[in-house]
């Protein structure tokens, strides 16, 4: 199988570029046609990478990529998942080379290079690592279960017609396990298995004022102005130790054990790498609490965006009508999105000053998962992990959001393998996202090994 890496690796690597030159941006409406062009790519290289059964399913939204090859119905089924469409790259000028023009670029991290592209790590390069090993068990004689691929196209905008997929092909998408590889290793000399996700609760906010954009010379100081109050308003939904200030907010949550959360943070962390990575001097987060614990185990309140007024060149005095802000909530396990929206909605209209007027628009959700380490399936990762390391990986727990993950669990009675690849450092979602040559290839090593592994044990 390594072999067969080794003599294909710079077609792996051509082919993956081809890929993240396509901008599958999900939340932009001008990229359609892109979101298809993208889809039938992965369409096209699955059929190519030996894959009995392809097809593309249609949605109210876009389209998923559905892939089958089975040997033997008496082995093991594994359902892989992942998506093809990508973050929007904004803000473009803050990348060293255009987007959707793959380049790769050697970095301290990265010494065998990295690809630099939106999509490169999330998830377009985790999704490819899947197909890829797809061809190298079967161009080997070595795939030994059954393997089921669906690949979707809004997970970035909240796999807003999935959960009706899933409810509608349940006996299409039969398996004994998830496979995911949408998340992130310690480090290359640290490999870890993430065993749990935070989940997710995503709301627009906007507070109107006067009727009409005001000059704050004639006006300034009689009428309120909506910036200001929206900034005060964010303000108070924490407090000086980071506390999320909205009533009710954490009655669910559930509180690690000391025992828990030691062993938590027997995980590697060097805090000062972490802040020089970051170029900050110093970390925050809730009191009590150390930051491996704030970005896996605690829930988040941020500020994904915030605008009003005039932000173009120069000068314009003007008090404006409206303000507008993005405001996401991490989850723990027993937070449920709705409730939680629900009770931020409450708050967030409750304090609001006569002055204004505030609309609170909930977008999409997601909830919390824990994924077992007892699992036959777990195991296996990790055996294919240490084989392919030379290390047992570290179990992990992951502060982003996969909502399919608890979804798989109710729809279908399945739990999952958070199998990723990336490292934190890889700037997702940011200007100059990028992932490595080395994880991409060592990816598709270990994957196959995760087969090997999990059809033996499964006997």
């Amino acid at each position: 199988m390594n072999s067969y890496i080794e003599q294909h690796k710079n077609r792996f690597l051509t082919e993956l570029i081809e890929w993240l030159r396509i901008p599958s941006v999900s939340a932009d409406s001008k990229y359609k046609d892109d979101i298809r062009r993208a889809a039938n790519f992965a369409k096209t290289q699955l059929e190519t990478a030996g894959a009995d059964f392809v097809e593309l399913c249609e949605t109210a939204g876009n389209p998923i990529v559905y892939a089958e090859k089975i040997i033997d119905f008496k082995l093991p089924t594994v359902l892989v998942y992942g998506h093809y469409d990508v973050q929007p790259a904004d803000p473009i000028n803050l990348w060293n080379s255009p987007p959707f023009e793959p380049i790769i670029q050697k970095t301290a991290l990265h010494p065998d290079g990295a690809i630099f592209a939106r999509g490169a790590c999330d998830d377009k390069g985790q999704v490819y690592m899947h197909i890829k090993a797809l061809e190298v068990m079967l161009q080997t004689d070595s795939l030994p279960c059954n393997l089921k691929i669906m690949i979707e196209g809004e997970e970035e905008v909240g796999s807003k017609n999935l959960e009706s997929f899933v409810t509608a092909h349940k006996d299409k998408l039969k398996a004994d396990v998830i496979l995911i590889s949408d998340t992130s290793i310690i480090g290359n000399d640290t490999p870890s298995l993430e065993v749990g996700l935070r989940g997710l609760s995503y709301v627009e906010l906007e507070v109107t004022g006067p009727n009409r954009d005001l000059h704050s010379g004639v006006y300034g100081g009689g009428v309120d102005n909506p910036i200001n109050v929206l900034c005060q308003m964010i303000t108070s939904l924490k407090d000086a130790n980071g506390h999320i200030t909205i009533p009710n907010f954490y009655d669910n949550v559930i509180e690690l054990t000391a025992e828990q959360r030691a062993e938590l943070n027997q995980a590697p962390f060097d805090l000062e790498a972490y802040k020089k990575d970051l170029g900050i001097d110093d970390v925050f987060g809730e009191a009590g609490y150390t930051t491996i614990e704030r970005t896996g185990i605690r829930p988040t309140l941020d500020v994904n965006g915030i605008w009003g007024g005039y932000i173009g060149e120069g000068a314009k005095t003007v008090l404006p009508s409206k303000a507008f802000a993005k405001i996401s909530m991490r989850l723990v396990p027993n937070q449920i999105p709705d409730e939680i929206t629900e009770l931020f909605q409450k708050h967030f209209e409750s304090i609001a000053p006569k002055t204004v007027k505030v609309q609170v628009r909930p977008h999409h959700g997601g909830h919390p998962a824990v994924t077992p380490t007892d699992s036959t399936a777990f195991k296996a990762a990790s055996k294919a992990f240490e084989e392919a390391w030379g290390k047992k990986p570290v179990p992990t727990r992951g502060g982003g959001s996969i909502p399919i993950v608890a979804l798989f669990e109710k729809e279908l009675g399945l739990k999952t393998v958070l199998m990723g690849f990336g490292l934190d450092s890889d700037a997702i979602h940011s200007p100059n996202e990028h992932y490595g040559v080395f994880n991409y290839l060592k990816g598709i090593e270990t994957i196959g090994l995760f087969y090997k592994h999990y059809a033996e044990m499964s006997k």
